[in-house]
């Protein structure tokens, strides 16, 4: 054999062994990731998705709460309304809930019921003075976070995140309206009278809106 034939061979063998090469290293690397991977069945304790927040199921499983709570916190409005009267401070400690700008209150009261607008009436309650505004949201929107905060039992380190906390809140004004609201017919209120359990931030004393747990036409 000839030295131009002895050293053809090795060039012209390469681009197979480059091949076999790419080939060993690509089932290397299948065979690592098939000991990294771990299957996980959907639902079991592995799943993430069961770490994910959903509003709606904590709504659902939260509201039944904060409603049987607010209920047993209630006073009576003109109890509250008196005792903020001739003392704020000790008022707020004994009825409310600190809650940033001002603390949240439950009550319960009868009343008849004004005009409306926006889905937000005017109460005409005895034994409240007449300097004293008390307002009830009824939707279709309920703003606010005081069915989050009137416990004192639901609080931000429970949350992944702002937001999360923000979501709470809508979902149990949101669980309320489907279980509290949706049973009454919330436009023809004016008139009648109802039963309110609720609850209402206090910043202005002498204007209350109170966004109910429970609410009965009489």
């Amino acid at each position: 054999m000839s030295a131009k034939a002895a050293t053809a061979s090795p060039r012209q063998t390469s681009p197979g062994l480059r091949r076999a090469l790419a080939g060993a290293a690509v089932l290397v690397l299948l065979g690592a990731m098939a000991l990294d991977t771990k299957i996980v069945k959907i639902g079991s304790a592995g799943d993430v998705r069961n770490a994910v927040f959903s509003a709606a199921d904590y709504g659902k499983s939260e509201f039944p709460k904060v409603q049987a709570d607010v209920e047993t916190r209630a006073a009576d409005a003109a109890t509250v309304a008196t005792a903020i009267a001739k003392d704020r401070a000790t008022a707020e400690k004994e009825y409310g809930v600190p809650a940033g700008v001002g603390p949240v209150i439950s009550v319960k009261f009868t009343g008849v019921v004004g005009e409306g607008k926006s889905g937000i009436y005017k109460v005409a309650v005895d034994g409240l003075p007449d300097t004293l505004t008390v307002r009830v949201q009824t939707g279709p929107a309920i703003n606010g976070t005081e069915l989050r905060d009137a416990t004192g039992k639901i609080t931000f380190g429970q949350f992944t995140n702002q937001i999360e906390y923000q979501d709470a809140g809508s979902a149990l004004n949101n669980e309320m309206k489907k279980e509290v609201l949706a049973k009454v017919d919330t436009s023809a209120l004016t008139g009648k009278t109802v039963a309110v359990v609720g609850a209402f931030k206090l910043v202005n004393p002498k204007s209350w809106l109170v966004t109910p747990v429970r609410l009965d036409v009489k």
